[in-house]
């Protein structure tokens, strides 16, 4: 559990970074540490096949994938005119959904 502890912390600080960032390359290449840091984390848990998924897709096709889409587009984020309510809204209730469909559990 003593590794666990600075990998943790290295998630929160590049998801931090990755919700921060209004590069898109940065972005992407960001998903991909926190994925390979997420893979990390299953390894220490014993979770060996986790781990390994998590590196392979997670880390590598998925890094690939967004890389090539993102090449068809531009590489910063365009800045909103007004703030989303709407999906605010809805990923607000499916989250307090699943919440409250989570305290039965054992």
């Amino acid at each position: 559990m003593v590794v666990a502890r600075p990998l943790l912390t290295l998630l929160v600080a590049t998801a931090i970074s990755l919700v921060r960032l209004r590069n898109l390359i940065a972005t992407i290449m960001l998903a991909g540490i926190f994925s390979l840091l997420s893979a990390c984390l299953f390894m220490t848990m014993d979770a060996v096949d986790v781990a390994f998924t998590e590196a392979a897709v997670g880390a590598g096709i998925a890094t690939v994938l967004t890389l090539g889409a993102l090449a068809l587009t531009t590489s910063r984020e365009a800045i909103p005119e007004r703030v989303p309510l709407l999906p605010i809204f809805i990923v607000l209730i499916v989250g307090a959904a699943l919440v409250y469909g989570s305290l039965d559990m054992p």
